[in-house]
């Protein structure tokens, strides 16, 4: 059994003494950031980060970032994917350096517009692409023109999924009924007005769910992420494909974070048929930049239904959306730094590191396990794998949670603040992962043994 509260509590208040003392300047810079940002942080989420305030960083490089107080991490939340590429990629770095001297924003295109089209293409199979800031964007772009394209208002996803600040998804399931997400700050409207919501897996409930018809697009990651790995179950994407077209929904398959999967995403390795793609985050080594891809059926019926004189008030785009810098780190990212070559690398890693915490959990006894999609992996508080958003839920457990990953900052580890998941850039090493798998070890038979 997982140990008390109380003890939990106690280890981490020794956590937080340790890391206060050897933060002093993060410190200081967090207590004279009270008086010009909110809450002390340039992001409010920031404030999810363990010991009290967070690291400042002097300088990121590859796998590794230096703070302000000179100590060096190995990282492995890699700024939650948006730095799966490593942090300041040569390659991306140098078009950037180029670009930046040529012009950074021109409300034109570029030819590396082409290019970048024509690889996501290649990697996705979807043929017609649109670009965005942020995979926010592209999610609530992409809704917006399944709506017009169907003539449905509503949209279907799946329960504790995460699709970025998207109010549509910001939804789960209470007894059944549609209800906002603990969180959900300032919804416009009752979340069941345009949303409805099953469980990942559950394909009867996902046929109910679209049976009237009324269903403009079904949005979903094609393993859920964001609430622990979650698993598509044998046959569940071949049931979501037949069941949406069978309605008339459209399929938009959200890549941000399986990207993880391969070059292609989980559609790529996977061979699915979406209508929609949608991706972000790391596609252009961190700089903000997003893509939406339509199928070649959809991109034909969605021709010629938005009239000129509307294209610029349509609720869809963006005055620096597809400026120039970003599409040219995205064609430096993608053809020089998230290529196959990577991923070759990338993925046996992610197994080094599910084989170090297995052996961990197994020697420790505590009812955990850890679950891995492609160079993508982490661990949750319960003995099986989840099959659903509501089971990952379940299983977590918010003081251990930050326990753990206080833990590890203090021993020159980083993990992402919101669940316990690591990922794998090009520039991590085995010695990276050994590292983890010897401090997870201490931190895990320490817990143990307070269980006892």
């Amino acid at each position: 059994m997982n140990p008390s509260p109380e003890r939990i509590a106690e280890l981490y208040a020794r956590e937080e003494a340790r890391f206060v003392e050897s933060h002093p300047r993060s410190r200081r810079l967090h207590e004279r950031a009270a008086a010009t940002l909110f809450e002390g942080v340039p992001m409010h989420w920031m404030r999810k980060w363990p010991g009290g305030f967070p690291v400042y960083v002097r300088e990121a490089k590859g796998a590794r970032f230096v703070d302000v107080d000179g100590i060096e991490y190995v990282d492995f939340c890699l700024g939650d994917t948006g730095a799966m590429t490593g942090h300041a990629p040569e390659p991306t770095r140098r078009a950037l350096i180029d670009q930046s001297a040529k012009g950074i924003t021109l409300m034109l295109p570029s030819e590396d517009a082409l290019w970048v089209s024509q690889e996501l293409t290649r990697r996705f199979g979807v043929t017609s692409w649109q670009f965005a800031l942020t995979a926010t964007d592209a999610n609530r772009f992409s809704i917006r023109l399944a709506r017009h394209l169907t003539g449905r208002s509503i949209v279907l996803v799946f329960n504790w999924c995460y699709h970025g600040t998207v109010d549509e998804t910001f939804a789960t399931l209470e007894g059944g009924r549609v209800v906002a997400r603990k969180g959900n700050l300032g919804p416009p409207v009752d979340p069941a007005v345009t949303t409805r919501v099953v469980e990942f897996n559950d394909v009867e409930a996902l046929e109910r769910a679209l049976s009237d018809g009324q269903v403009a697009v079904v949005l979903t990651e094609p393993a859920l992420t964001n609430i622990g790995i979650v698993h598509p179950e044998p046959g569940f994407h071949d049931a979501l494909r037949e069941l949406t077209r069978r309605s008339g929904t459209l399929l938009a398959i959200d890549e941000t974070h399986t990207i993880c999967c391969g070059p292609g995403g989980f559609t790529g390795a996977e061979g699915l048929e979406p209508d929609i793609v949608t991706i972000g985050k790391p596609i252009a080594g961190g700089i903000p930049a997003a893509a939406y891809g339509f199928s070649e059926e959809v991109a034909a019926r969605l021709a010629g239904t938005i009239e000129l004189e509307d294209v610029d008030v349509g609720g869809v785009g963006g005055t620096l959306a597809a400026n120039a810098l970003s599409l040219a780190a995205m064609r430096a990212t993608l053809g020089e730094v998230l290529t196959e070559e990577a991923f070759a690398r990338m993925i046996p890693l992610a197994e080094r590191w599910t084989a170090g915490v297995e052996a961990a959990i197994a020697e420790s006894g505590l009812p955990w396990h850890v679950t891995r999609l492609g160079c993508r992996a982490e661990y949750l508080f319960g003995p099986k794998w989840p099959r659903s958003g509501a089971e990952a839920h379940e299983a977590g457990n918010v003081a251990l949670e930050r326990y753990m990953h206080l833990y590890a900052l203090n021993r020159g580890i980083l993990l992402t603040p919101f669940h316990n998941m690591a990922l794998m850039s090009p520039a991590t090493t085995e010695a990276d992962v050994d590292l983890h798998t010897e401090v997870f070890r201490e931190a895990v038979l320490e817990l143990a043994a307070s269980g006892r």
